[in-house]
Order: structure tokens, then C-alpha cells, then sequence
């Protein structure tokens, strides 16, 4: 794969007309108050519950659930930042969806796996409180990681 490409889109010459309604548009803020709320309300149930001592007794007492999650978990996410980093940032493809639409429903797989392992390993811990306490670390990465792209 050394002679593997970014393919690249061709640069499209615009009218003026178009390049002065872009410019009366202003991109949204990418850190707001919804974003922060969930980014805060992750790191408290991270400390509250003690999230990460938790985690690494279930590792301990030989949880394979957990870390069948785990494996499922950095899939996902290196799929994710194979979007954002590679496609988007660097061969400045903006819709990878329309050119690799497998890529969006296997992350998506896959995480949905990675939150049942978790679920299932964690149940003991938490009991009924595990789906929310997993949401809210959920919801906090994925603002923490659409700060990024």
C-alpha cells in the first residue's frame, strides 16, 4: 500500500453570489454549553464512582466481558479517528460517508457491542444504575472527541 493516495477532490471554482452567503454564515461554536455539560458530568461520575478502580478490579476477577468490550471499544474508536484524522483532516474529504459507507453502521456495530459487554460486566457493580453511569461517560467522549472535528 506505499502507492496507496488520499483521493482528492477536484477544487470547484465559485461565483461570488456563493462565497458572500458563506461568508454571512458563522460556524457554530464547537465548545457550547450542552457539550461542556456532558463533558463535566463525566468527569464527576468518573471520580464519584470511582470508575476507573472499578474497572480494574472487574479486569482482575477475569472478566472476559469487559475485556471483549475493551477490544470492541478501540475499534470503534480507531475507526472514528481513521475518519477524522486521516479523511477528514488530512485528505480533506468531508463527506466520507458518500465514498466509504461502511465505515459509519461497523463503528456503530461495533460500539453497540462494546456497551452490552460493558453493561454486562459492570451489572454486578452498579446494578440498575450501569446503562446510565456508562451513558453519562459516553455522552462526555463523544463531546470530548467532536471538540476535535
Amino acid at each position: 500500500m506505499a502507492g496507496a493516495r488520499c483521493p482528492r477532490k477536484p477544487t470547484l471554482w465559485l461565483s461570488e453570489e456563493s462565497t458572500n452567503v458563506e461568508k454571512k454564515e458563522k460556524p457554530l461554536p464547537r465548545l457550547n454549553v450542552h457539550s461542556a455539560f456532558w463533558i463535566l458530568a463525566s468527569i464527576a461520575v468518573t471520580y464519584y464512582v470511582e470508575f476507573f478502580k472499578t474497572i480494574k478490579e472487574t479486569i482482575q476477577a477475569d472478566s472476559w466481558c469487559i475485556v471483549l468490550g475493551s477490544c470492541l471499544l478501540v475499534a470503534s474508536l480507531a475507526i472514528a479517528f481513521y475518519c477524522i484524522i486521516y479523511l477528514e483532516w488530512y485528505c480533506r474529504i468531508e463527506d466520507y460517508d458518500a465514498q466509504y459507507p461502511v465505515l459509519i453502521p461497523v463503528t456503530t456495530a461495533t460500539f453497540i457491542a462494546a456497551a452490552v459487554c460493558f453493561n454486562i460486566a459492570l451489572w454486578p457493580v452498579w446494578s440498575f444504575l450501569t446503562p446510565l453511569l456508562l451513558f453519562t461517560q459516553f455522552m462526555g467522549v463523544v463531546m470530548l472527541v467532536s471538540l476535535l472535528g
